[in-house]
């Protein structure tokens, strides 16, 4: 399997078998993710409900850092510092929610 800094598991009645009700499917991406939600009863009937984004930014000093947002806003920060095996989380907005 090929490394990634930012890799997505999801889990949906989507990628479900027909014998039963979720599934899941997987991808990895190198600097960023994006994904836009809609809702609504349709395609023709659907409205914006939120957008989430992931960032990946490598520092010069080999630390590397994640940002995930919700609709523009950042949420939440983790750095996984060069040569350490543990994420550091600096920044959590959703903690305890």
């Amino acid at each position: 399997m090929r490394q990634y800094p930012i890799w997505n598991n999801i889990q949906s009645c989507a990628y479900a078998a027909k014998t039963g009700k979720t599934g899941n499917k997987s991808y990895g991406v190198k600097e960023h993710n994006e994904c836009q939600i809609l809702i609504g009863t349709s395609a023709s009937n659907s409205h914006e409900f939120l957008t989430h984004k992931v960032t990946h930014r490598q520092h010069e000093n080999g630390d590397r850092e994640y940002r995930f947002y919700i609709d523009n806003v950042c949420v939440k920060i983790g750095v996984l510092r060069k040569g350490q095996n543990e994420i550091e989380i600096t920044k959590n907005l959703i903690a305890n929610h």
